[in-house]
């Protein structure tokens, strides 16, 4: 499914930003580094901390000698959120952490955000429902934290 452009009010909150089927997409106002650092902060704020970082620029050079933009993907991990979901469906691992993409693109810096409810789509486990909503608020307050 193709990006679309929307506002839409989740949880009480506003937001306003692209969306793709899978995810919560937002241009900013900042460079690369900079919105990795702001973004890892506005992540700490809402509980997930960084389990991983892909750098994939770097391994796409490294391993296929293949130069592109800036790409990061970074494993966003909210303990307690993870752990609620693993205990009502273990194999929801696969589908863990909750990814967050910052990408450099020739319009500027762009990042995603993974839609914790595809856990919830793709199990169809009612017990999962509400810990995916909680974690795609607390996603979404990231997002519009975030300087456009």
């Amino acid at each position: 499914m193709s990006a679309a452009n929307g506002s839409s009010n989740h949880g009480g909150t506003q937001v306003t930003q692209s969306t793709i089927n899978y995810g919560i997409e937002r241009n900013v106002s900042l460079g690369f580094e900079e919105a990795v650092e702001t973004v890892i902060a506005a992540l700490a704020e809402e509980g997930f901390g960084i389990l991983t970082e892909i750098d994939v620029q770097a391994t796409l050079k490294k391993k296929l000698d293949i130069d592109r933009p800036k790409y990061l993907i970074l494993g966003a991990c909210n303990p307690n959120l993870a752990y609620r979901v693993l205990e009502a469906e273990p194999w929801a691992g696969l589908l863990l952490p909750c990814n967050v993409v910052v990408q450099e693109t020739d319009s500027g810096t762009k990042i995603a955000f993974m839609d914790p409810e595809i856990i919830h789509r793709e199990t169809n486990n009612a017990e999962i429902f509400d810990t995916a909503c909680d974690a795609k608020e607390r996603l979404t307050r990231v997002a519009n934290s975030l300087p456009a």
